[in-house]
């Protein structure tokens, strides 16, 4: 490959905040140990706001985007890694503190990697990517929680997004009876059956003010959503159930009351993608290599160019993605 390549750079002056791609060069990455040849990335909700700026998710400029790549290593100064290795990352920064995956090739902490599952492309690792990993985390903390498929059903809202599609494929796959909450759910009712979701309900249905505890429903969830939604589904859980809370696509505020930790014995699980120890981040990719059917993993998601990264950003802040935007950042 060419010294030379392509880049999304997110810069900011008096002007404001731009996302453009920029030709660098590998004198111009960060002194890191292991140079990777990027395939793919993705767009999630967090690469949304950092290339939008909506919230100041950018720490330093100059900023490499994209929280997400998958590739392969051209040279690396630690034993652990050789040329040829196909490797990812998910979080730890990138895009924040660390320069990311919209680029052609990168220089990484090797801290940061994590070794392709020889069940998985390049391509079908980023179609999972941060989304698919920490809805695998999210299965685990119900399954850590001791929530078994005949506790009764399972909830996961923000259901047509990255992490609910992927959730419910996998929490299916388990047996579990999945209940999938949506805003779209004519438009998406084909693709979340596909999936193995057995039941669908509208967003509004628990985006509302809820009762300090309503009827006990569901074993366990997976939420996106926070918000109203996080809090009626805590207050119709239950007891002993558990909740994985992972996104806030609504907002990150939580009106609820003690009453569903204290009355039903509720837990309310945070999920850290970001900054998850590496022994977690291996299992949770160790388990999607076992559980994920590729031909569904297929329905969930379309590869674009990273020149349309800008253009796809304020897409899925809005809510208007469906599934999993891939970027091949070669295109």
């Amino acid at each position: 490959m060419s010294d030379s390549f392509n880049a999304l750079v997110i810069d900011k002056n008096d002007a404001g905040l731009s996302a453009a791609i920029k030709q660098l060069s590998v004198a111009d990455l960060p002194d890191e140990d292991v140079l990777v040849d990027i395939a793919y990335s993705t767009v999630n909700y967090k690469d949304g706001l950092a290339v939008t700026g909506t919230l100041p998710i950018v720490q330093k400029f100059p900023m490499v985007g994209g929280i997400d790549l998958a590739g392969t290593v051209a040279e690396s100064r630690d034993a652990r890694f050789k040329p040829g290795d196909k490797v990812l990352v998910n979080g730890y920064g990138l895009s924040e503190r660390h320069w990311g995956g919209y680029s052609q090739r990168q220089k990484l902490n090797p801290d940061f990697l994590v070794r392709v599952p020889d069940a998985f492309s390049l391509e079908e690792a980023m179609a999972l990517g941060t989304a698919g990993y920490t809805s695998m985390l999210c299965v685990q903390a119900i399954q850590d929680g001791g929530i078994k498929p005949e506790d009764g059903p399972v909830l996961v809202t923000g259901a047509a997004g990255g992490v609910g599609t992927v959730a419910i494929m996998l929490l299916a796959k388990l047996g579990y009876q999945v209940t999938a909450s949506t805003g779209r759910v004519e438009e998406a009712r084909e693709l979340l059956e596909t999936l193995g979701a057995s039941d669908i309900i509208s967003r509004d249905e628990l985006s509302r003010d809820p009762a300090m505890l309503e009827a006990e429903i569901w074993a366990a969830a997976v939420d996106s959503v926070g918000d109203n939604t996080l809090a009626t589904v805590l207050a119709q859980t239950k007891y002993d159930g558990t909740v994985a809370a992972c996104g806030l696509a609504a907002s990150p505020n939580l009106p609820t009351t003690v009453m569903p930790f204290i009355l039903r014995s509720v837990t309310l699980r945070g999920i850290d993608s970001v900054m998850a120890p590496l022994e977690r981040r291996q299992r949770a990719w160790d388990a999607l290599a076992k559980l994920v059917d590729l031909d569904k993993l297929r329905a969930i998601y379309n590869v674009e160019p990273m020149s349309k990264v800008p253009e796809i950003a304020p897409a899925i802040l809005a809510g208007k993605i469906k599934g999993r935007v891939v970027i091949d950042v070669n295109a």
